[in-house]
């Protein structure tokens, strides 16, 4: 399925010379339009009698399509491509993260007291009395970020360097919406024991963990055992902060068609890290009715095939995504692109809701259901209601670092889930608003607060 819908992922600058005369920049603009490219910014870099040089902003869909709007360009007469680049590729030169210092060396007493032999004092003082390392270092507002690479986004297994990208993003999020300081960890391991005993042996300089794009079912067991010999909270992302922002975006998607969470049957299509996050938070915020789907269908008690966290959402039914999809109200998509169809959706009960969060290809084009669906969401940001972790991992951190919680519990989770729905008034709720916008500024410390008291609530604040 091609997605084609022009993105700022695919985003081009375009830098051209024009003859100064009416109607040329006009051809220009055609030429991209014709081509499907979506153009945004104009800017004149220098002109005179004679021409004009301007720099372009394309939006395509693909990288072949960003080649098609260039060679469009390029074949007018009398038109001067001068130069052109990916914006995206550009965005990530050099890296997007960088560590600066939060004090000035302007003396030698300066240095003395933030290096040797000041810091010796330091030193003694955590050897003396070890809770001290969360005031007298970075510690108390430093997260881990950390990967190995085995399932990067929707792309799949990657290795360590090729994830990089993506962990650094994660820390610009981190500081960006939460101010908390955030390092990339990428492992040139891939195995569990490695892996633990890797975040162990780091763990005095971080106050938290955030794993990531680590492949099912390991990342279960890493998560497990992490949490378990760590006193520092440990979160794997791709779960918990996924089922969080389901959670809460379910909580008004569910005011706007009058039901209730413990009445409907909710159908989960992708049964990973993410399908079983939520399915397990969807539990315990009172939903009876889950099944889910894998690439062989339901879920079943009939099949011999399960894995352990499989099983623990097997049911009597048997058949396919679309069997298990006649009658349900709402379904939650964290698979792959095109396996929901418009026919699916209209065997649903009445006033369905459809989250299609394939990640950049959504299980089916909102284009295609909205009038069939009572709510839409995706994980695009150019759709509405998009269903971004970015939501909830800022939040979540910030509050469980400002009590220093020693781990992150369900409770946490569903209060998080809460926060996040709540910034959503009853006046602005409609059928493209269930979910605030991550750039709310609300969001991170809405979301730390309420984290941060069930925290308190559970006794794992210190």
């Amino acid at each position: 399925m091609v997605d084609l819908n022009p993105s700022a992922s695919f985003s081009l600058k375009i830098k051209i010379e024009i003859p100064n005369r009416p109607g040329t920049l006009a051809s220009v603009i055609k030429a991209i339009a014709d081509v499907g490219g979506s153009l945004g910014d104009i800017a004149i870099l220098q002109q005179n009698l004679k021409f004009t040089q301007r720099e372009l902003t394309v939006d395509a869909s693909s990288s072949e399509h960003a080649e098609k709007i260039i060679a469009a360009v390029q074949q007018l007469s009398d038109i001067k491509v001068i130069s052109f680049s990916d914006r995206t590729f550009a965005l990530h030169q050099g890296g997007k993260i960088k560590i600066e210092s939060k004090l000035p060396l302007k003396s030698q007493s300066d240095l003395a007291m933030a290096y040797t032999p000041g810091v010796g004092r330091i030193c003694k003082a955590i050897a003396q009395e070890p809770e001290q390392v969360f005031s007298l270092t970075a510690k108390s507002n430093m997260v881990a970020v950390v990967t190995d690479g085995s399932a990067v986004l929707g792309l799949g297994n990657l290795g360590a360097e090729a994830a990089l990208p993506v962990m650094e993003g994660k820390a610009l999020l981190f500081k960006e919406f939460a101010g908390v300081d955030a390092f990339p960890i990428c492992l040139d391991t891939q195995d569990t024991e490695q892996i633990i005993a890797t975040v162990k042996n780091i763990a005095p300089v971080f106050g938290g963990i955030n794993l990531e794009d680590i492949s099912a079912p390991r990342c279960f067991e890493i998560e497990r055992r992490l949490r378990e010999e760590l006193n520092i909270p440990v979160f794997h992302d791709d779960q918990h902060g996924t089922a969080i922002v389901v959670l809460g975006a379910l909580y008004n998607a569910l005011k706007l068609v009058n039901k209730a969470l413990s009445e409907v049957r909710i159908i989960i299509n992708g049964a990973g890290a993410a399908g079983v996050a939520i399915a397990r938070l969807l539990r315990k915020a009172g939903v009876n009715q889950i099944w889910m789907c894998d690439s062989k269908g339901i879920l079943s008690t009939q099949r011999s095939d399960l894995t352990v966290q499989k099983q623990e959402f097997a049911v009597e039914a048997t058949g396919t995504l679309a069997d298990a999809l006649k009658g349900a109200d709402i379904f939650l998509g964290v698979s792959v692109p095109g396996c929901l169809s418009p026919e699916m959706i209209d065997s649903m009960a009445d006033k369905p809701i459809v989250f299609a969060m394939a990640n950049p290809i959504p299980e089916i084009q909102p284009e295609l259901v909205y009038d069939r669906v009572a709510v839409m969401a995706t994980g695009r940001s150019d759709y509405p209601n998009q269903i971004n972790n970015v939501l909830a991992f800022p939040g979540v951190f910030r509050g469980a670092l400002n009590c220093r919680a020693s781990e992150v519990t369900t409770n946490m989770y569903l209060e998080a889930a809460k926060a996040i729905a709540s910034l959503v008034s009853p006046t602005d709720l409609d059928s493209e608003h269930i979910i605030p916008s991550v750039f709310n500024p609300k969001v991170a410390s809405t979301v730390a607060k309420a984290v941060q008291l069930a925290a308190e609530n559970d006794g794992v604040a210190c």
